[in-house]
């Protein structure tokens, strides 16, 4: 058994176990603090980004920690560059596991991309060519995280807004090989999912439909803006910045409708609304996971 089989066999253990197969979350940002301790979420969670608490304490462990007291939580990961060519930073890994160990999360997970190249970091998640040899990286690099915080990790497909003639394999089908050799698990953004679609002309539908589904512990949801590139056609941007649009909403009623109830986080970045705006947000996607249980329920019903 090699060490990627090993690791594999060590993780694959399905779905992350969720006390609330239905949980909705959003991003945590200190701006909501009071008003998420005032009227927070029922049977939610909070997703901050694992580089922001990487210092020892401060006002952003205190005020974490008060989440972290009555709300599960999502350690969503943005500079371990698993796509990169080169080595993990020791040290960076180190701390994610430290910050994994502290608060305990409910879920862990990390992009594919990558963000570093030869001691430069670049403020990016850059997308990779899907060939065998990334293939071996990736995995080995998520052995490798996996094996230092001693669990599984959620990987996140990427958006995206160039492509490799390089590639050898589509995305999905690298993605489902990732998670079969690895034991990961996987965070499926719907909105990349959109973004990526549009911006390279392809199906969404079609790349759902290729998708493996039945390793997916999260679905993230956001909003995105649209530009134009330099030969004036439609671009579409990652922007976190807006809500949800119908167009991915549509998306993610189908997804549910297949797989059922999955922990889902409405991510929202930048031009924070209130909190009562994003709380509506997640209101939104509960309700759409509430309806498409009782059509699961009902068509059950109806085939026994």
């Amino acid at each position: 058994m090699n060490d990627s089989t090993r690791t594999a066999a060590a993780y694959a253990i399905g779905r992350p176990h969720c006390t609330a197969p239905a949980m909705v979350g959003t991003s945590f940002k200190h701006a909501h603090l009071d008003a998420i301790l005032a009227d927070g979420l029922k049977d939610g969670f909070f997703e901050v980004h694992a580089e922001n608490y990487m210092g020892a304490g401060g006002p952003p462990h205190r005020m974490l920690s008060a989440i972290r007291e009555s709300y599960p939580l999502s350690l969503h990961g943005v500079c371990m560059s698993i796509g990169g060519p080169q080595p993990l930073d020791l040290q960076h890994l180190a701390r994610f596991r430290d910050l994994v160990h502290r608060y305990e999360p409910a879920f862990v997970s990390e992009h594919l991309a990558w963000s570093t190249h030869g001691g430069a970091f670049f403020n990016d998640l850059l997308p990779l060519p899907y060939t065998s040899d990334t293939l071996d990286s990736v995995c080995a690099h998520i052995d490798q995280l996996q094996d230092a915080i001693q669990r599984r990790i959620l990987l996140e497909n990427p958006s995206t807004y160039i492509a490799f003639t390089s590639s050898t394999m589509s995305e999905p089908e690298f993605i489902r090989a990732v998670a079969q050799r690895t034991g990961c698990g996987l965070l499926l953004d719907v909105n990349n999912v959109f973004v990526s679609a549009v911006n390279h002309g392809y199906s969404a539908q079609a790349y759902l439909a290729a998708f493996p589904l039945e390793h997916v512990g999260e679905i993230h949801l956001a909003g995105h803006s649209e530009q134009v590139d330099d030969e004036n056609a439609l671009l579409l941007i990652d922007s976190h910045d807006r809500a949800i649009a119908d167009s991915v909403w549509d998306l993610y009623a189908q997804v549910i409708s297949r797989i059922g109830p999955v922990p889902t986080l409405i991510e929202w970045d930048s031009n924070l609304p209130e909190w009562s705006g994003l709380r509506a947000q997640a209101d939104k996607a509960r309700r759409v996971v509430e309806e498409s249980t009782v059509d699961l329920i009902e068509a059950t019903d109806h085939a026994a």
